[in-house]
């Protein structure tokens, strides 16, 4: 079992219980998974970006990706309904906690001039996305294998109700919030 998983469920879950006030275990909010995807406007252009954006997130997740097709086709922007312009994961369970507890411990350490994550990041109903600028700063990727350096992003879906509880979650989780 995962350190992060085994750290929730015996001491935050129980604290948390404690101090949010609820009566029921069931209640406690839970991370119900984490969505990784990386949007690339320049695969229009250049089809190949898009393999090297699937070998990347492949490298980084440990699951292959699903490429994201475009839904409407947008004049402005030269897209065409069904054409490919991103890539997508979904962890869950076990790969869930560990990528996590990666990112919380070994990759948000290794961005550069890093004061802590956004704490105002949370949209609403309890979930949370934080984008990174250079997929790099994984210890995974091989620097000299990089074609160019993209951005991604990480949306942690939790079961919690309002944002703060979630907060606390992620707070007690080890999430490096920023004292804004």
């Amino acid at each position: 079992m995962n350190i992060l998983k085994e750290r929730f469920q015996k001491e935050i879950s129980p604290a948390l219980m404690k101090s949010l006030g609820f009566t029921n275990v069931m209640q406690v909010p839970r991370i119900m998974k984490v969505v990784i995807n990386i949007g690339l406007g320049e695969a229009m252009d250049n089809p190949k970006a898009l393999d090297a954006a699937v070998i990347d997130l492949t490298t980084i997740t440990g699951q292959k990706p699903v490429v994201t097709k475009a839904r409407k086709s947008i004049a402005n922007f030269k897209l065409r309904e069904g054409r490919a312009i991103g890539t997508a994961v979904t962890l869950r369970g076990e790969r869930m906690w560990a990528f996590l507890d990666r990112l919380m411990n070994i990759v948000l350490p290794r961005v550069r001039d890093f004061r802590g994550v956004s704490p105002n990041s949370f949209d609403g109903r309890g979930n949370y996305t934080l984008g990174l600028r250079e997929q790099i700063i994984f210890p995974e990727i091989e620097y000299d294998k990089v074609d160019k350096v993209r951005g991604l992003e990480i949306t942690i879906v939790t079961s919690a109700t309002t944002d703060e509880q979630a907060a606390a979650m992620l707070q007690m989780l080890g999430m490096p919030f920023r004292k804004d």
